[in-house]
């Protein structure tokens, strides 16, 4: 057992309907076997177990591991293309780090780099989308597991209108998809998700499999991207004779409780409603819908349907790994909207990139908040003395505005500690 001393905050209750931020000053958290056995005053959870080690986190905020619901593996090294909108982006800068993925010592470069990049940032689970070679999600999987990162991923798969050594087959993708989830699905912290790249570049026939390997899969994922650009949307519309995003998915059963889906700038309403009704998660992305011009997301019109919504980086059109720039962006969108934007406090950033995306993941029995009976995957913002950030919590009134002030100005560098299942990982 050991005692975690400092100050908690955490958002079990969702701020969006009604709930508060939790804050607990110089509380103590008792943890076994990486797991919340005990939460309360410091005091008293000491002299209930007196001889157990004490970790002292004070001087800083403890806060649950970020939970990113949508990043690539393959676009690590593509960040910073800019001046594009989506479908040139993509030409230029994403898809041909994505064909480097066929070199198998290449991805695994990647892949040491990309978990490395998320943890150190506090990210302590993700739903990534992989790679179209599945050399390099095994590389991706190694990887996680190296490090202990709660990872959901997947064969990416295409059959038309991307680069052609991108594409497969309904029969390649099936096989391919299955031997991996047989691989890796369930083993330590892995799971598997369904990975279409989008409807643009899938046949029917390949959604079709996508929802085959789906029904093999207990408790697998499924994830691919929806109405991110204007230009995007009109292609699948001709693609398939006018249906809306949402229908290509959900005519294939792919959209329900397990179905977690990125962007979702430029919906209708009876796409929210669709959404709404089977359980889909939406996975919103700021920095990367402010970079490549994509648009404002209409926070307002998804909760108002009853849409669950979390946040992701979108790594390489987002702009980095770390959830408190994408809590920021997120803040900053929603303030630029008159009628579809909705006011965020600190309370609802914290939900976005911890509960909400647990939630989203399937997660929320195991971690999302630092309840009693929840992993402890925690980190530890301790800024450095002097620094603005630290000079700007000095100050604060209170906690959550000390919160506020680490959206704002907090970066990968003012994570000090980070562990998941108890365990430590950064330093």
């Amino acid at each position: 057992m050991t005692i975690f001393r400092g100050t908690f905050l955490d958002t079990p209750d969702n701020p969006f309907t009604g709930g508060d931020l939790r804050v607990d000053t110089d509380a103590g958290v008792l943890v076994t076997d990486g797991t919340i056995v005990a939460r309360g005053t410091f005091a008293d959870v000491r002299r209930a177990h007196p001889a157990e080690p004490v970790v002292d986190l004070t001087g800083g905020l403890v806060l649950p591991g970020f939970v990113d619901t949508h990043v690539h593996f393959p676009q690590i090294r593509a960040v910073g293309g800019l001046g594009l909108p989506l479908l040139e982006w993509l030409d230029k800068y994403a898809l041909p780090e994505e064909a480097r993925m066929a070199d198998a010592s290449y991805a695994a470069g990647v892949a040491a780099e990309f978990v490395r990049g998320l943890a150190a940032a506090g990210t302590t689970s993700a739903l990534v989308f992989g790679a179209h070679y599945a050399d390099a999600v095994d590389a991706l999987f190694t990887a996680s597991s190296e490090v202990g990162l709660r990872v959901t991923s997947g064969l990416v798969v295409s059959d038309r209108l991307l680069r052609p050594e991108l594409h497969t087959t309904p029969s390649r993708a099936y096989d391919e998809s299955l031997a991996l989830a047989r691989r890796w699905h369930g083993v330590g912290r892995n799971r598997y998700a369904v990975t279409p790249r989008f409807s643009l570049s899938c046949t029917d026939e390949l959604l079709a499999v996508c929802h085959d390997v789906l029904e093999e899969v207990p408790g697998a994922l499924f994830t691919s991207h929806l109405n991110e650009n204007e230009a995007e949307i009109a292609a699948v519309s001709e693609l398939f004779g006018g249906c809306d995003y949402v229908t290509t998915y959900d005519r294939h059963g792919l959209v329900d409780r397990r179905s977690v889906l990125a962007h979702n700038v430029h919906p209708t309403d009876v796409e929210l409603k669709l959404l709404a009704n089977a359980g889909a998660s939406v996975a919103h992305c700021p920095t990367s819908n402010a970079a490549l011009g994509s648009g404002l997301f209409p926070l307002t019109r998804h909760l108002q349907h009853g849409v669950r919504v979390a946040l992701g980086s979108d790594v390489g059109a987002g702009t980095g790994f770390s959830l408190l720039k994408e809590g920021l962006q997120a803040y900053f969108a929603q303030q630029l909207q008159a009628e579809d934007g909705h006011p965020l406090s600190a309370a609802h950033l914290l939900h976005l990139v911890t509960t909400a995306g647990a939630d989203a993941l399937g997660l929320s029995s195991e971690v999302g908040d630092l309840s009693v009976g929840k992993r402890f995957d925690a980190q530890l913002l301790r800024p450095a003395e002097g620094s603005p950030l630290a000079v700007s919590i000095a100050h604060a009134d209170d906690p959550e505005e000390a919160l506020a002030r680490t959206f704002t100005l907090g970066t990968p560098a003012d994570v000090r500690a980070v562990w998941i299942n108890g365990d430590l990982l950064h330093t």
